[in-house]
């Protein structure tokens, strides 16, 4: 399923546009989980799926937990309602995405954070997402270099000017307010993006899906045979924390799902499988 076929939604309408975008996360997610599972060959996804008590639809969690993902957390969801949660609530509601958490076995490898989005609440409708690395303790300038490239190439096939709006506005959003810094190395971020073309907006969103993967694998495959000791894993925990703390207090997309009335376990699959304070 490529870009080309997505961005055929730009024709279609209501019920039909919203199963051709949920058809496409499911893909994109199914070549995530692969992508995954190549560096894990003797462990798989173990797939959970659930349904929305407050509407229709539901969703699908997918763990991994293995020799390299000390959890890895690859989410599909497609809910309605008839209230959207939030200050800005507006009639009724229809929200689907992919989100994804990586938690490594290997402090040497950095923790990414995924999520591309389309919601419709009321007569409105938006797109939101992007990805962005932290690495725990173990910061590396050509991991950082090669993530933001990466990001920087697939927005500028789009604008050229997306790129440092969408940059500052991750290091915005993922600034842990309590300790003055954001919680990694940056990336991209948007949020209620719908410029009034939605053809063009539909392929910055997909240009952001179809790219995660080659800012990410690069980085895994060189630093997934790396030692490591038991004084650098237990730096590795305590970096954690900070973003269980940010996860808990501070991300939308965490509160959105507990006031929409999502499943609790899907949306606490963000949780690093053992953190230290």
């Amino acid at each position: 399923m490529n870009q080309e076929w997505i961005l055929q939604t730009t024709q279609a309408q209501g019920q039909e546009r919203r199963e051709k975008i949920m058809e496409y996360l499911k893909a994109l997610r199914t070549r995530i989980c692969g992508a995954f599972e190549s560096l894990e060959p003797e462990h798989r996804f173990e797939r959970k799926s659930w349904s929305y008590q407050k509407g229709s639809g539901g969703g699908e969690m997918s763990i991994l937990r293995g020799s390299v993902f000390e959890k890895a957390a690859v989410n599909f969801s497609g809910v309605q309602g008839d209230r959207f949660p939030g200050q800005d609530a507006e009639g009724s509601f229809f929200a689907t995405g992919v989100s994804l958490i990586t938690h490594m076995m290997n402090p040497w490898m950095p923790t990414v954070h995924f999520n591309i989005r389309y919601i419709e609440a009321g007569s409105r409708q938006w797109l939101g997402g992007g990805y962005d690395l932290t690495p725990m303790g173990f910061e590396n300038s050509e991991d950082t270099q090669h993530f933001h490239s990466v990001a920087k190439h697939a927005l500028d096939q789009v604008d050229p000017k997306l790129y440092p709006v969408m940059k500052e506005a991750a290091r915005e959003y993922f600034t842990i307010p309590h300790y003055n810094r954001e919680r990694g190395v940056g990336g991209i971020f948007f949020d209620h993006y719908n410029t009034g073309h939605f053809d063009r907006d539909l392929k910055m969103w997909t240009q952001v899906g179809e790219t995660f993967l080659e800012a990410v694998m690069p980085i895994y495959k060189k630093k997934k045979n790396l030692p490591w000791t038991q004084e650098e894993k237990n730096k590795q925990i305590r970096s954690r924390a900070h973003y269980v703390e940010f996860n808990l207090l501070y991300d939308r997309g965490t509160r959105f799902g507990f006031q929409s009335g999502g499943n609790p376990e899907a949306i606490l699959c963000s949780m690093p499988p053992m953190a230290a304070w």
